[in-house]
């Protein structure tokens, strides 16, 4: 995966290569109200792109959350209260200095699109619409950048780069990643044609989930589970 990086204030840019093999859970769940799927009509279910990230970092999330519905109380969060407030900042600050870093004739910002088709509905942070024709998602992050881009990240643009697609019809083939402790750095990112496809094939996973009640392993990785909201009824 290709990928390109700028500072804003330091005006630079290099390439690299990065891997999306670790997996992070995402601190900014700032899609709005929650909206449970409509489990009482199959084709109208729809799930939320946060609810991706969750089952990415733990499948489980998804059981718990709609088929046992119990909450997650995540509001109580510091990273979820944090990122909220970096997205409240972002709106009085620095609004146009993407367009000028990435060749981007304009711009919208907070834009609800949901797809029926996927069944999958989410917020973009900004919709860029660039020189050469096509579009791209820009996405606002509460982290420091580490040399690489955990796979919730990547499948959050992934997954936007789809609804992008459909509701504007344009090509969508790359991303970008704004991390604001690290200076507002801005990654890039491709979209390939098989990342999309994943994304298609983790949505159907997930809608398998909820509709059926199916009780998923839990993660390979115990670690994760030091932190989580549902350790202390998860078996």
């Amino acid at each position: 995966m290709k990928s390109s990086e700028f500072s804003v204030n330091e005006e630079k840019a290099e390439t690299g290569v990065e891997k999306d093999t670790d997996v992070e859970i995402d601190p900014e769940d700032e899609e709005g109200t929650a909206v449970k799927p409509d489990s009482d009509n199959d084709s109208g279910t729809m799930i939320r792109i946060s609810d991706v990230l969750e089952y990415l970092f733990c499948s489980r999330f998804i059981y718990y959350m709609y088929c046992l519905d119990i909450p997650q109380y995540e509001e109580k969060r510091f990273k979820v209260i944090k990122g909220r407030e970096v997205h409240e900042t972002r709106k009085l600050t620095n609004r146009d200095y993407v367009r000028k870093k990435l060749n981007c004739e304009r711009k919208e910002s907070e834009v609800f699109i949901a797809s029926k088709q996927h069944h999958i509905k989410g917020i973009v942070d900004e919709v860029l619409f660039l020189e050469d024709g096509t579009a791209a998602p820009l996405e606002y992050k509460f982290a420091e950048y580490k040399d690489k881009i955990f796979k919730t990240y990547k499948f959050q643009l992934v997954l936007q780069a789809l609804l992008i697609r459909e509701n504007y019809n344009i090509e969508v083939n790359r991303a970008y990643l704004c991390f604001t402790r690290s200076n507002s750095m801005v990654k890039e990112m491709e979209i390939s044609a098989s990342d999309l496809k994943k994304a298609e094939k983790i949505i159907e996973e997930i809608i398998d989930i909820i509709q059926k009640g199916l009780y998923p392993k839990t993660t390979r990785s115990s670690r994760k589970c030091v932190d989580c909201c549902y350790r202390n009824i998860c078996v």
